[in-house]
């Protein structure tokens, strides 16, 4: 008999047997608040009703037509409805199957349009598990060790994480512009550099969202030196910062290359990139291209998911709720000390557990995040400490929802942290 690896490890001790909406029901029917929505997958809940039609139509009538061989319809016209959603410059997309493959093939686009080598990416940043986008990758220790030597061509500079720094963000985006402009003419020197590659808000970093003013100052240096500007909106995008795309906070920057994953088909692997049709034809012949990448059900599973998320209101939804569960989890901060900061935009919130001192507390989030499971509420942890309990709810989470999610919060850090 076979097993699954020993390193896989589970978040929660939830055996999940079904998903409605916004909950999990285990294996005796105890039903829980699913506040982890698969990391920001399941963006319009578990089995939305009109996803689920979509697939199962589309499972009836072709499941895999491989884009290289064949074309298909859901396909072209994802890539077509595409267009409604993305900034109007980027009206060219290539479809793959998960973040870490978006995230390798916008480099590899990146290298081929420029003809240089060199990628900068930011301290924190989560960018896959594949072994070039983990050599992207420092948000923490497990996803890089004992795989070395990594991919070269990477640099990284500091990111404006100001509560780490104990500074205003003002002085965190300075202080971390000055560093890039260091590094643009010591360790990676301007001439070289293809990419810069950014999340909105850090993911499994921490949960930081990235000041504006910084990606104002990437935007100004990605123009003035012909590097290109990445924007990894793998967990970030559809809708879950409350506005479409995180880097949409920023008024007046749009990325070169756009990265896209999780929430776009609510639960089926699919990913993508899209930029500038002049851009992407720069990509050399045959460097775009998979096996599943595009798979039919999934491109109908992103139709449904699109149109749920206009008629439904999902992203002004994310806005309204976000704002709820920030002051909510706020609220319960200002009781527990231990609960250091808690940040987020939209339905992407991060509570950071310090010990008096300032360090980071990774046992009392550990208990707190176990204490939310055993009351009914499943959460994440991130961080390079672990030390940062997160919430990512589905995009079509209520407020009596929102408001049950804070009080088992409470109860959890009430029962967790002493």
């Amino acid at each position: 008999m076979a097993h699954l690896s020993p390193a896989l490890k589970q978040a929660t001790p939830v055996q999940a047997v079904r998903g409605e909406g916004v909950h999990l029901l285990d294996t005796e029917g105890r039903r829980y608040l699913d506040f982890t929505a698969g990391i920001g997958v399941t963006s319009t809940g578990h089995c939305h009703p009109r996803v689920v039609a979509a697939a199962q139509e589309q499972v009836a009538t072709l499941i895999h037509g491989q884009y290289t061989t064949v074309m298909h319809q859901p396909l072209l016209r994802l890539a077509e409805r595409m267009g409604d959603v993305l900034p109007a410059a980027l009206d060219s997309v290539f479809f793959l199957n998960s973040g870490s493959e978006a995230v390798e093939a916008s480099v590899r686009l990146a290298r081929h349009a420029t003809g240089r080598p060199l990628v900068v990416a930011f301290d924190g940043g989560f960018h896959g598990r594949t072994m070039g986008a983990a050599a992207l990758t420092t948000s923490g220790a497990k996803i890089r060790a004992g795989i070395g030597p990594m991919m070269g061509g990477v640099a990284f500079a500091p990111f404006p994480y100001a509560f780490r720094y104990g500074w205003s963000e003002d002085e965190a985006v300075t202080f971390c512009l000055r560093e890039l402009d260091r590094l643009l003419v010591t360790a990676a020197p301007v001439a070289d550099v293809a990419a810069f590659l950014i999340e909105p808000v850090l993911g499994e970093g921490g949960y930081v969202p990235t000041p504006p003013a910084f990606l104002v100052g990437l935007r100004e240096r990605a123009d003035a030196h012909g590097i290109l500007l990445v924007a990894d909106e793998v967990q970030t995008g559809f809708g879950r910062t409350g506005r479409f795309w995180g880097h949409e906070h920023t008024e007046g920057v749009t990325p070169d290359i756009l990265i896209t994953a999780k929430g776009l088909a609510s639960g089926f692997p699919l990913s993508g990139i899209a930029a500038p049709t002049e851009l992407m034809a720069k990509a050399w012949p045959g460097s775009q291209g998979g096996t599943y990448g595009g798979n039919a059900v999934a491109c109908a599973a992103a139709l449904a998911t699109l149109d749920v998320i206009k008629d439904e209101g999902l992203v002004a939804n994310a806005a309204e709720q976000g704002v709820r569960l920030l002051e909510g989890l706020r609220k319960v901060a200002a009781d527990h000390p231990g609960i250091a900061d808690v940040r987020g935009l939209g339905l992407m919130v991060g509570n950071e557990f310090c010990t008096p001192d300032g360090a980071p507390d990774t046992a009392a989030a550990t208990r707190a995040h176990a204490a939310a499971a055993e009351h009914g509420l499943l959460l994440l942890t991130c961080g390079p400490y672990a030390n940062v309990v997160r919430m990512i709810p589905p995009l079509i989470v209520t407020a009596e929802q929102v408001d049950e999610a804070v009080r088992l919060w409470a109860e959890a850090v009430r029962t967790a942290v002493r």
